[in-house]
């Protein structure tokens, strides 16, 4: 028996960060933020939300793919400090329909990490500017806003109150293909904004929205990635005209415009679902992996398991130390699978000379230790 789940393969090399990108960028492609889910509430305006149902309306958090209760903040910084993270994501729902508990977030992470954790916030809730001061205080790095509608106008405020409080301030919005228009009209728009960046996202086709995007006529690009069709075309070519003109360039109309004022980054499905959780999974991978554990290109862990029961395990395990020679730190009895856990070396040396099962498995380096394959190495089964 043989179940695989894999990352999505990358089928084009990553661009590296530019120098003026957003500091949560950069740590999300280092693999290294905390993805901290601080609530499913939300306005539910867009009809493109990948959200799935099973986290629309929670009344509990999520670190990484960690549950955690609201209030549980020990777990939380636990989650944190297994994969070293540098920094921490808050996203939902829309945080800031808990503002008081993403404040609260922000103060532990703080107090858990030190003042240089880099903590970023993603809403689309044009807020009292009369919070800003209070967001600033409680530690926010920085805020990116979702423009519902595309329109800019009464979020001004919002982002004039958060940037003067310190918080670095952009705009993160899906790339909608039948938004061609409206959205070269918002890049023009965004240069009176008191923003630093400007985040584009290739549109994704998910189970939480494809009823919607088949209702807008959209389909996927291909068979390789969630993303939109036309979606990536033109967050390409909405990039190219910011960064033309910030550099003094003619763009593809032949005009060289004035500086945009912000940079522009685009984040395509595929590398948001391959590359980042990637590279967050082989950092945790590398921060958490026991000794008979060894990860693989993917991030996931790979071990040998031996099956057997419980009250059989200590026995077994002084049997192999003293027949196998191996130390015991390189042998784990995992009572909750009923199963003993070695090195995968060990357990293909051994499998046709034992009487038990034996396995190949592999899990994802989270809380949970998903079990994405197993392979067995004898014909015993458990």
């Amino acid at each position: 028996m043989s179940i695989n789940l894999r990352l999505p393969s990358l089928p084009e090399p990553i661009e590296p960060p530019a120098r003026d990108e957003a500091e949560g960028c950069i740590q999300c492609q280092m693999g290294s933020k905390l993805v901290l889910f601080v609530t499913g509430e939300c306005h539910w305006m867009c009809d493109y939300c990948p959200l799935s149902e099973t986290r629309r309306e929670i009344d509990h958090m999520y670190a990484n793919e960690r549950r955690c209760d609201v209030g549980d903040w020990a777990a939380v910084i636990e989650e944190g400090k297994a994969m070293n993270a540098t920094g921490t994501g808050i996203t939902g729902g829309d945080p800031m329909m808990a503002r008081e508990r993403s404040m609260e977030a922000c103060r532990q992470l703080k107090a858990a990490f030190g003042p240089e954790h880099h903590i970023h916030l993603y809403t689309s809730i044009p807020f009292a500017p009369k919070h800003a001061a209070e967001v600033a205080e409680s530690g926010l790095t920085e805020i990116r806003f979702h423009l519902l509608d595309l329109e800019l106008e009464r979020y001004l405020p919002t982002m004039r109150a958060c940037a003067e409080a310190g918080i670095v301030t952009g705009v993160e919005l899906p790339c909608e293909p039948d938004q061609e228009e409206r959205l070269y009209q918002l890049i023009e728009e965004l240069r009176e904004a008191p923003i630093e960046f400007l985040n584009l996202n290739e549109l994704e086709i998910t189970v939480g929205n494809h009823t919607n995007m088949e209702l807008r006529g959209f389909n996927l690009s291909d068979e390789l990635t969630a993303g939109a069709d036309g979606s990536s075309e033109l967050a390409r070519a909405l990039r190219a005209r910011v960064e033309m003109g910030n550099h003094g360039i003619p763009d593809d109309q032949g005009v060289t415009r004035e500086p945009y004022g912000y940079s522009i980054k685009f984040c395509t499905a595929t590398y948001k679902d391959a590359g980042q959780l990637r590279r967050r999974f082989i950092r945790r991978g590398e921060a958490s992996i026991a000794p008979h554990e060894r990860i693989t290109d993917d991030g996931t862990l790979i071990f040998g398991a031996i099956y057997c029961d419980d009250e059989d395990a200590e026995d077994f395990i002084d049997e192999l130390v003293e027949v196998c020679d191996i130390p015991r730190r390189f042998l784990y009895h995992d009572s909750e699978n009923g199963r003993i856990e070695v090195p995968l070396l060990l357990a293909e040396g051994i499998a046709d000379e034992i009487e038990a099962p034996a396995a190949m498995v592999e899990v994802h380096p989270t809380h949970v230790r998903l079990e994405v394959s197993l392979i067995w190495l004898n014909e015993h089964r458990p």
